[in-house]
């Protein structure tokens, strides 16, 4: 029976099907723009190759993207028949996907969790455990889905790389920066075009305040990127955050146009709403304005696009993205957004809409009612969800927009004990004390009087 790089089973019909699933797979893990298309060659290879409908399907859920929904349900109904006489572990594959679909994200994550106890090389489901602890807001999970693999796996895997990376990410978000450095720079010893090793590094440098050293090391990566996939959009969203905290705005809105928000690359053009890329630009727009930038029409395609979403749950931490592109060009839609968002919240009963409740409906109408200028309003509405905004996923510096959205607004109401509370969780969470941050100096100033 083929086997894959890592030496699992696989109910393929040859080796060339089996080795265009491990040409998928390492397309996938590399963030490589092309992963679709060699996933399209590894079931024309084998039309009955189970594994690789799963994987296909998979592929389709990793947007949170409603849109492709469908397409995940489609392939899980290809997948069944070609599953029933294939290995254990790919059988369980198919059983972690029809919970995804079905949208019981924890219940997914538990199969993932069982499958490595028993096939702890399986760097798929591996990868498919970190994407949705990451996306769910569950660092821990992350972490220790990684040390549980770790002992058994050695530098001279196919896919260490890859274990290094996400080692790399897991502890720089659970505050452990040295590890994070350290694997993540190994990793990129070993394989330089590793984005998401590159990705975890660039947080580690955010996270310490080392904006200098951020940029340079960003410089230097750039020549490996070649090939890659929207990941690409974020590392230069995280290198415009540097330029940000060091308050060269022109770069800034350079790396916008030129680079995270560019209508002319073709990977916009593919997929011109893609959940990261509209979280990367309205973040940076809302930011922008907190300090006075005038962004002029930047606003009006993204709130288009957020028109064209509403009632999309998928991804609880895009909604208050696009909530803040409809606030500020849609009104009447952006209201239409929340009715859509509360009764979707109240009628889902499972841990998805416990965060749809919990924290995106708080933090989408504090969004509006900062954007009419109802500061209390919007201090009031996010006040309770404060320490589960953690629970929409994305990451601590991705997070800090809706943090900083508080801040601000408590500080033009007057709510000088709000102020405190929020700087309290900040220099809680972040090495660099808000004194010396551009999104917190000035509020960190005025409560110190």
């Amino acid at each position: 029976m083929p086997r894959d790089a890592q030496n699992q089973l696989l109910t393929a019909a040859s080796e060339g099907a089996s080795g265009a699933y491990s040409y998928a797979l390492e397309g996938y893990l590399s963030y490589r723009a092309d992963t679709g298309q060699r996933v399209a060659a590894m079931l024309v290879a084998d039309p009955q190759f189970g594994m690789a409908h799963v994987f296909k399907g998979y592929l389709a859920l990793t947007p949170f993207d409603g849109t492709f929904l469908p397409r995940a349900r489609e392939a899980l109904n290809e997948a069944r028949p070609h599953l029933v006489h294939a290995t254990a572990r790919e059988r369980a594959h198919g059983e972690a996907l029809r919970l995804w679909v079905e949208g019981d994200v924890a219940a997914a994550m538990k199969a993932w969790e069982e499958i490595l106890a028993d096939y702890p090389h399986d760097v798929l489901a591996f990868r498919m455990h970190h994407h949705n602890a990451f996306w769910s807001g569950r660092p821990e999970r992350m972490l220790d889905g990684v040390e549980r693999v770790l002992p058994h796996w050695s530098a001279q895997m196919p896919g260490w790389d890859t274990v290094l990376a996400c080692r790399s990410f897991a502890n720089e978000e659970c505050g452990n920066y040295t590890v994070a450095e350290a694997s993540g720079r190994e990793a990129l010893m070993l394989s330089p075009g590793n984005l998401w090793a590159t990705h975890a590094v660039a947080h580690v440098l955010e996270m310490q305040g080392r904006c200098g050293e951020g940029i340079h090391f960003l410089d230097g990566m750039e020549q490996h990127w070649e090939g890659g996939n929207a990941i690409m959009h974020h590392l230069w969203w995280h290198r415009a955050m540097y330029h940000m905290e060091r308050r060269e705005i022109d770069h800034v809105l350079d790396l916008y146009d030129r680079r995270f928000r560019n209508f002319n690359s073709p990977l916009v053009q593919a997929m011109p709403d893609f959940t990261t890329d509209v979280q990367n630009a309205a973040s940076m727009l809302f930011r922008l304005e907190l300090h006075g930038v005038a962004i002029g029409e930047r606003w009006v395609e993204l709130a288009e696009k957020a028109e064209a979403r509403v009632g999309d749950h998928l991804s609880p931490f895009t909604l208050p993205h696009r909530m803040m592109a409809l606030a500020a060009e849609r009104p009447a839609t952006a209201e239409h957004m929340l009715e859509a968002l509360r009764e979707a919240a109240h009628l889902d009963h499972t841990d998805h809409g416990a965060v749809l409740r919990n924290a995106a409906l708080p933090a989408c109408e504090a969004v509006l009612a900062y954007r009419r200028g109802d500061f209390a309003g919007a201090v009031t509405a996010m006040r309770p969800a404060l320490g589960l905004i953690y629970r929409l996923g994305g990451s601590h510096a991705q997070q800090e927009v809706l943090e900083q959205l508080f801040l601000d607004a408590a500080m033009k109401a007057g709510l000088d004990e709000d102020v405190r509370t929020l700087l309290e969780r900040v220099a809680g969470q972040h090495p660099v004390p808000p004194e010396r941050r551009i999104g917190y100096a000035k509020a960190a100033q005025r409560v110190a009087h």
